[in-house]
């Protein structure tokens, strides 16, 4: 019963912890045996990105919304998409900016670096709230997460 009782509040100690350390593959296995709804990963990710946007300075204008893009990891087999932890865009409006990239050059960047930039820069509740949700419901090219801070949703808008 104890257990039962964690596994429904994924977002708390230990097991926040416990699920951290779960490789995607098991997380997948594991998810969909013992426990499927992403609703307190999405929690973690509007709490995380409520806390960003209040940090940030600005004329008063409270942000309506901030969106992710989504960006390739490399992986031990192969190439796996997800969403990037760094937020793409920080609205004050309910119009969806455009993020469409400016630019045509792409430039590779060693896993060294990409993942020191991660550790260093990123938000870990964020990022592991993102990876649950990419392994939960992988995006695809061009896929934009959007979270609308007033009313705590979490969508995903295909381009």
């Amino acid at each position: 019963m104890e257990l039962a009782e964690l596994l429904t509040a994924p977002t708390e100690h230990p097991v926040r912890e416990a699920l951290r350390e779960l490789a995607p593959g098991n997380w997948t296995r594991w998810s969909s045996r013992h426990w499927r709804p992403p609703e307190a990963w999405r929690q973690v990710l509007v709490s995380r990105v409520k806390a960003f946007a209040a940090g940030q300075p600005g004329d008063g204008r409270p942000a309506v919304a901030a969106y992710f893009t989504t960006t390739e990891r490399r992986a031990a087999d192969g190439m796996r998409l997800g969403w990037s932890p760094f937020v793409a865009a920080l609205s004050d409006t309910e119009a969806i900016p455009d993020l469409r990239p400016t630019r045509t050059t792409v430039t590779a960047v060693p896993v060294g670096e990409a993942a020191l930039a991660e550790e260093v820069f990123a938000d870990p509740e964020l990022t592991a709230a993102l990876n649950r949700l990419a392994v939960l419901d992988p995006p695809d090219h061009g896929d934009i997460l959007r979270v609308h801070l007033p009313t705590r949703a979490v969508t995903r808008i295909s381009t």
